[in-house]
């Protein structure tokens, strides 16, 4: 079956090669770190743990990348803090993205000396990054379910877990479809740390064995209110105005946003993915939308009136900028696209809407809607539902502190993933044998 993967693995690789060259060179949204991807392990990493016993976490993008930040810190923290009453071993938590824009954002929270790229799931390129980290714990945060990843650590003893693991209304399908081939590899698995029993029955079902449920990390994320950006959008922002927050938007849906706008408030605008900053931008230009740009804004930083539609062309700063929000907006949901996180813009008791597309978050979303803390509406509802919101009613501001509530009680899942993954490192696997790249 590996063999299998594999080849067909290559071969997709070569007949897309022609499509991944052109994007690499009009885009270069493939190009960073292509080399590590392939197996090369640079300096700055075989030097970033400097023989201490490594836990290798890999977060694919943004979202996990935030999850993940409190859990990476902890871990590190609790290991070190272990060993000194055991082995006295100083540890080092390794970080991995897929994205570019996830790679930014680790690099900036843990830097680069320990922040690099995944392998692609080829024989070579995955031997290459064990053998150089040499974990004692691998760590997926999610569902990064690559065969040959798993096979390659079942083959060196190296166990791996899984955290915030979950498997979403639209990939499920596509699992059920393969189980004879999820069943072997997953069982293997060390531990599963699931985010709800829907995620835990549907694992168990793919063959995963001790899988528990220990909530959502997402619920743990703390942004703070007071960041640079934060501090300046306020000093700026006219007394008494209005602020909504349409947070990580994708396209099709500005369109319907700036259709659906009062026209007194401030609109912070944040397209989900960078390279969509500039379209995003000619959209409002094209619209003659009164608009700036925060990286352009910033050179020169001027009062931000009511009816300016203020474009976040950053990565990182949303969940800090819904602090300022009266009303959010979260986006992938207007379209079929299956929704982003709600909970940043919950921890500050702001009243959310959503479309009707968020299966890529339904336990968090239905669990706002368990207690009215959170409006889903049709694409034709918008206009009306977001001036409902913006209007302060006693109604909406309830509602924004219902969502505060939700958000604080289920909080303590980080902690009880950083124990699980504490009890594995202590049952005493051996540290791997050094692996040949080509071995």
């Amino acid at each position: 079956m590996l063999i299998v993967y594999s080849c067909a693995l290559v071969l997709v690789l070569i007949l897309g090669a022609p499509w991944w060259l052109f994007r690499m060179a009009t885009s270069g949204k493939y190009r960073a770190g292509l080399a590590e991807r392939l197996g090369f392990v640079p300096s700055r990493i075989r030097e970033g743990f400097d023989g201490r016993s490594v836990v290798w976490v890999h977060a694919v993008s943004v979202g996990e990348v935030l999850a993940a930040s409190r859990l990476i810190e902890e871990l590190e923290s609790r290991l070190s803090g272990a060993d000194a009453q055991q082995e006295k071993r100083a540890w080092r938590v390794m970080i991995s993205t897929t994205t570019r824009t996830g790679q930014e954002l680790a690099r900036e929270r843990f830097g680069a000396d320990r922040v690099f790229y995944f392998p692609l799931d080829l024989g070579w390129a995955v031997r290459a990054w064990l053998g150089a980290l040499r974990p004692r714990l691998l760590v997926l945060v999610e569902t990064e379910f690559w065969p040959r990843m798993l096979v390659e650590c079942r083959r060196q003893g190296i166990p791996v877990a899984v955290v915030n693991a979950r498997i979403s209304d639209r990939s499920w399908p596509r699992y059920r479809r393969f189980a004879w081939m999820w069943r072997s590899l997953l069982r293997g698995l060390t531990v599963v740390l699931a985010q709800t029993d829907l995620d835990a029955q549907r694992l168990r079902a793919l063959g995963a064995n001790n899988v528990r449920v220990t909530g959502n990390l997402k619920y743990d994320v703390r942004a703070l209110a007071s960041g640079s950006i934060v501090a300046l959008l306020r000093r700026h922002l006219s007394t008494g105005t209005r602020v909504l927050v349409c947070g990580s938007t994708l396209a099709g849906e500005e369109e319907l946003l700036l259709a659906a706008l009062p026209g007194d408030v401030v609109t912070v605008l944040a397209p989900r993915h960078p390279e969509r900053f500039a379209g995003v931008a000619e959209i409002l230009r094209k619209r003659g939308a009164r608009w700036t740009r925060r990286s352009e804004w910033l050179e020169a930083p001027s009062k931000i009136e009511p009816g300016t539609v203020f474009l976040l062309d950053s990565i990182g700063e949303l969940a800090s900028v819904y602090s300022l929000a009266d009303a959010a907006f979260v986006g992938g949901s207007l379209i079929s696209a299956g929704g982003h996180n709600p909970l940043e813009a919950a921890q500050f008791g702001v009243p959310i809407v959503m479309g009707p597309s968020y299966e890529n978050f339904r336990g968090i979303v239905e669990k706002l809607r368990e207690h009215d803390a959170i409006r889903i509406v049709q694409p034709a509802d918008l206009k009306a539902e977001l001036a409902r919101m913006l209007a302060g009613t006693t109604e909406s501001q309830a509602m924004g502190a219902r969502a505060r509530v939700v958000f604080e009680n289920e909080a303590g899942a980080t902690e009880r993933a950083v124990q699980a993954l504490v009890e594995i490192v202590a049952a005493g696997s051996p540290i791997p044998a050094p692996q040949g790249a080509g071995s």
